[in-house]
């Protein structure tokens, strides 16, 4: 192995090492700022992912809400119950199976989808601002590939 192939084995590790920090700041940064804004919704990060599922059509179980988010079982029953607390939704027994509750939106929880959206969207045109087109193509394709590499 000579210098060269040193210094540049050395110069990859810097260049994946920053990218390993930048993302982590990224990440951090972009969820530090939409939980902020979520607050002012009384909302918390992960609750809109739920809400979201129920704007798309509600009235499903609590385990159809797990294999959507993908989080366990405890994590989706604390997020409903702070959702039926704050009146965002309500649990009803469905009525062929009373042992299975099914979820439903509110008026509450409805009115809530245009200012989530909206939230998202401040945060994206802010994330991506000076970001071409065609850069936001090439982006989109490397966060697919890196998120296939981790699956």
């Amino acid at each position: 192995m000579t210098d060269t192939d040193t210094n540049t084995d050395t110069d990859t590790d810097a260049v994946d090492c920053e990218i390993r920090q930048s993302l982590d700041r990224v990440s951090s940064q972009m969820r530090r700022n939409y939980g902020e804004s979520l607050r002012e919704l009384n909302l918390y990060a992960g609750q809109d992912n739920l809400l979201y599922r129920l704007w798309l059509g509600d009235g499903i179980t609590q385990m159809q809400l797990c294999e959507h988010l993908k989080c366990e079982p405890p994590t989706v029953t604390n997020m409903v119950k702070t959702l039926e607390q704050n009146g965002f939704i309500y649990r009803k027994k469905d009525g062929a199976d009373a042992r299975v509750m099914r979820i439903f939106l509110t008026d509450e929880g409805r009115a809530l989808q245009q200012p989530v959206e909206n939230k998202w969207r401040e945060l994206r045109e802010k994330l991506l601002h000076g970001i071409s087109e065609e850069d936001r193509l090439m982006l989109r394709t490397l966060m697919r590939h890196m998120e296939s590499n981790l699956a």
